[in-house]
């Protein structure tokens, strides 16, 4: 540009064309062309695409990429691969890194076109729902546990509530809890697909009859996300982190997963005390936006709970969810019950509707049995005054069960943690023969013994037993016994 104002400036003063050449170190040619140009407004700097020696198969490589869409991810096309195509079966005369350059971009260019996004708006009195994970420590023992999310991304406002699975009872009562807390029912829900409730596969929707019914009883609308696709419904994924963070945050301490459920809701709204990210009002105060948007709660109250009939096996138990065996009563030997399935507990029922019993409700991989001591040893725990009456004592051989009730409380205490730790790793039975052995050997519960002892029971391993008992009067002349072991004694 300043070549082109100076030669304009020249002509201007009246210097002939050769003379501004000479003085610009151009072509006359240049000069008349700068002179003639009669627009000189600035110009989109448009990419001029070249001619390129793969232009006759660019067509083809589409037609690659077109196929990889459709198949397994993993295997689909190289570039070094379509370079191999291009020659063998088009006699392509193309060098490879010309070939891998253009598969990039255009594989860049496709992939941007796919993973592009709406910003979605949400309306007040809608709300996404997701489940999370955190570890919890229930009655001294860590654990991971699941806590469902509810967020209204008009206001950003998201309650929690933790369960102990992802089932169809924790959802329902997770959102029926949620509801009667707000004092309303969001018009409409968005799920993720893995949830208990149900899933979407393709445009059909399938849900369970527990979610159907509370769907219906409740009046709201919901919908499913696509697989994968977590992006469309982004805020109660952002508010499923948030909530781990800011409120799971040291490991909590509990006891009553329910009663913490209750407190835990006030907690949350707690948080939402401070400006939206976006629209530089309070939470709190758009959040009423979306509780004015909310429909009426129902009159009735709804049941969240499962039913079942179940047949009992020869000592009165039945078996759910594949390893968790639960007591009926033993008059009920080979009955058909009706079970009733809730979050926290199993309820079991005559054919006739009257209740037997009511059991906490076992998660988890492990086997578990309802009547199982092991399950009183939480408790237990945390609260060894009950050990005189508890059904833990009563199922100790009588050889150690008199010597733990002859500890003291932090003796006892320990002895049971130890019991606990025990089990955990090689199942109740094998901690208490081994935990028998080396009291009647050392006279106490020395956790390291009883945990070596327990490795050998359950590996089949027998423990070493001497002829002869050692002899440790040498090491008591040395060191003195019981005692001072500073220095040696003449």
């Amino acid at each position: 540009m300043p070549t082109i104002q100076s030669i304009r400036a020249r002509r201007a003063k009246g210097e002939t064309l050769s003379e501004i050449a000479t003085h610009e170190k151009v072509s006359v040619p240049t000069v008349r062309k700068y002179l003639a140009m009669r627009d000189l407004s600035p110009t989109l700097p448009v990419k001029q695409e070249k001619p390129s020696i793969l232009d006759p198969y660019k067509g083809i490589i589409e037609g690659y990429l077109d196929e990889d869409d459709r198949s397994w991810h993993k295997q689909r096309h190289s570039a070094k691969r379509i370079h191999e195509r291009l020659a063998e079966e088009h006699d392509a005369k193309v060098g490879y890194t010309t070939v891998q350059l253009y598969v990039k971009r255009r594989r860049d260019e496709r992939r941007t076109a796919k993973d592009q996004y709406l910003k979605l708006v949400w309306a007040p009195g809608e709300a996404q729902v997701d489940f999370g994970e955190a570890d919890f420590i229930v009655y001294g023992r860590k654990r991971r546990v699941h806590y469902l999310v509810v967020d209204f991304p008009f206001s950003n406002v998201g309650l929690a509530q933790v369960f102990f699975g992802e089932n169809a009872e924790c959802v329902c009562q997770g959102l029926k809890s949620i509801f009667e807390y707000i004092g309303g029912v969001p018009g409409r829900l968005v799920f993720d697909n893995a949830t208990g409730v149900g899933r979407r596969i393709g445009d059909a929707v399938r849900t369970s009859e527990l979610f159907g019914r509370l769907a219906c009883h409740f009046g709201f609308d919901y919908a499913f996300c696509n697989p994968r696709s977590g992006h469309e419904k982004g805020a109660v994924e952002n508010k499923v982190g948030a909530t781990r963070r800011g409120l799971f945050v040291p490991t909590p301490r509990v006891y009553d997963i329910e009663r913490y459920n209750e407190r835990l809701l006030d907690r949350c709204m707690e948080r939402s005390d401070k400006e939206h990210y976006a629209k530089g009002e309070s939470e709190r105060a758009l959040f009423m936006e979306d509780v004015l948007a909310l429909r009426e709660l129902p009159d009735d109250a709804f049941a969240v709970a499962s039913y079942s009939h179940a047949k009992c096996d020869k000592y009165g138990y039945i078996c759910l969810d594949g390893n968790h065996r639960y007591a009926a009563d033993p008059s009920f030997a080979r009955r058909t019950v009706i079970v009733g399935r809730r979050a926290f507990d199993i309820d079991i029922f005559t054919e006739e509707g009257e209740l037997i019993c009511t059991h906490k409700r076992a998660y988890g991989k492990a086997p578990s049995t309802s009547d199982d001591p092991l399950s009183q040893l939480n408790v237990l725990c945390m609260k060894p005054g009950g050990w005189t009456n508890s059904q833990v004592r009563y199922s100790l051989p009588e050889d150690l069960r008199s010597a733990m009730d002859e500890m003291d409380r932090a003796q006892l205490s320990d002895a049971l943690r130890c019991l606990r730790s025990v089990a955990e790793d090689a199942g109740y039975d094998t901690a208490v023969r081994a935990m028998g052995e080396c009291v009647g050997l050392l006279g106490e519960v020395d956790r390291s013994s009883v945990e070596v002892v327990a490795s050998c029971m359950a590996s089949g391993r027998k423990a070493i037993v001497y002829d002869d008992p050692a002899d440790l009067d040498a090491y008591d002349a040395v060191y003195g016994k019981g005692g001072d072991r500073d220095g040696l004694s003449g």
